[in-house]
């Protein structure tokens, strides 16, 4: 493709997001698997510019503002190519000139606020401070009282890309034997400061190709989100729940650290999700140790009913905004594609009531998930506990850097996701 080409298939695929209500990544995915002639450098810069350009999108918006100009994808991309990528007025009429597969030619009104956007640099000292670190103006008020003066640096630190993390597959391979094939395959790694599971990419890396992955020594995973499975504890023989299991990489964590020995349930609503893992769980060699149950289906919802206090953990990996992921995920500060905030606070209540339910005497629940936000983290966890004497906090240890008595994570402290996790335990008599 010519530079011009990208530009529109940039355009293309930026009108799509605002049409369609589905995360950026799958609009990426869906414009490219119908035109297979785009080639994978072609591919690589288009998603490469989508992705800085969302990153930078209240930026973005404020200068559009500012040189009186329509907030539309196609002026978005014009200073974007002016502002992002430093070009002059040459290479804009380059990049728009009408021909097959290019945009069309400028008109007078955009050949006008480009010429004063060319030059200019993204960053402006008379943007506003939350602009400028893209912070969606209904979390500002909240994210600023939980990181106070480092309100700026922490949100900063989500404009960033995030790492490549893998958690090695401690039943079938140690780490010793996991880095010393992936430097074989041209992939070098480094430990993760705190999940003990944990390997780090030092550089983009395309592991699918390696034989560490083909073998099931390891999955990708954010090494936060190997925290949380860490942090339940599970230990060969035990009975495990994972309530809302999804595509399994939490469940695959849990029954590594199992050994594969016991019985550990991953269960969600979402039968497609659920059926994901299934192969994932056979590459890793713990499918036998492994039952899942799609609670969609009446038989599972009431085979649920009658597991009042049998396991010795249940992981609520809860259904949140997400706003702990907006480095991966930058179009999710800007649309949500699910429930609202008040509809997932709610659900998250009624899933920790049902779920605790499942729990043994002396047993551990653990809650968690990848959003920043206290009304769906230390707000949930305060109310249930209210709701449910029966179960205490189990402080988190303040030597492992990670938060007390709840574990939260950050990109800018951590460099993970933004995650919450709490242990609770159930008392041995009520």
């Amino acid at each position: 493709m010519k530079p011009a080409s990208r530009i529109n298939s940039t355009i293309e695929i930026l009108d799509s997001t605002h049409r369609a209500r589905v995360p950026l990544d799958k609009c990426v995915g869906d414009y490219m698997r119908v035109r297979r002639y785009i080639g994978s450098k072609d591919r690589s810069n288009i998603a490469e510019r989508i992705y800085d350009m969302t990153r930078a999108h209240a930026r973005l918006g404020w200068w559009l503002s500012r040189v009186d100009a329509q907030d539309t994808s196609r002026n978005r991309v014009i200073a974007w190519v002016a502002i992002g990528e430093g070009a002059d007025e040459k290479r804009l009429h380059d990049l728009f000139d009408g021909s097959q597969y290019a945009p069309d030619v400028l008109s007078e009104e955009e050949l006008s606020f480009a010429k004063k956007l060319i030059g200019q640099k993204l960053e402006h000292d008379d943007i506003p401070q939350a602009v400028r670190v893209e912070c969606p103006p209904e979390h500002e008020e909240t994210l600023k009282a939980l990181f106070g003066d480092s309100f700026a640096d922490e949100m900063t630190a989500m404009l960033n890309t995030a790492p490549l993390d893998l958690r090695v597959n401690m039943f079938t391979a140690d780490k010793e034997k996991v880095i010393g094939s992936l430097k074989k395959d041209g992939v070098e790694v480094t430990e993760t400061p705190y999940s003990p599971w944990g390997l780090r990419c030092v550089e983009k890396s395309y592991i699918s190709r390696t034989k560490a992955f083909s073998k099931g020594w390891i999955d990708i995973q954010d090494e936060g989100s190997q925290l949380i499975s860490w942090l339940c504890g599970a230990q060969p023989g035990m009975q495990v729940l994972d309530y809302c299991a999804g595509g399994g990489g939490k469940t695959l964590a849990l029954a590594a650290a199992m050994q594969r020995k016991g019985r550990i349930v991953a269960a969600d609503i979402d039968e497609r999700r659920l059926e994901k893992g299934r192969n994932r769980y056979k590459k890793a060699g713990i499918a036998d140790i492994v039952e899942l149950r799609a609670l969609s289906d009446d038989r599972h919802r009431k085979w649920f009913k009658r597991q009042k206090e049998t396991f010795d953990i249940v992981l609520v990996d809860a259904p949140c905004s997400g706003a702990g992921t907006w480095r991966r995920n930058p179009d999710m500060r800007w649309q949500n594609y699910g429930p609202d905030l008040e509809e997932l606070k709610q659900l998250q209540s009624e899933i920790m009531d049902k779920a605790s339910r499942a729990v043994k005497k002396g047993g551990t629940f653990v809650y968690a998930t990848c959003s920043l936000l206290p009304c769906e983290n230390e707000d949930q966890v305060n109310a249930f506990l209210k709701r449910n004497p029966a179960f205490e906090i189990a402080p988190i240890d303040e030597a492992l850097e990670i938060g007390s008595p709840f574990m939260r994570l950050t990109p800018l402290r951590h460099q993970t996701d933004g995650f919450f996790a709490a242990v609770l335990k159930k008392k041995n008599s009520e």
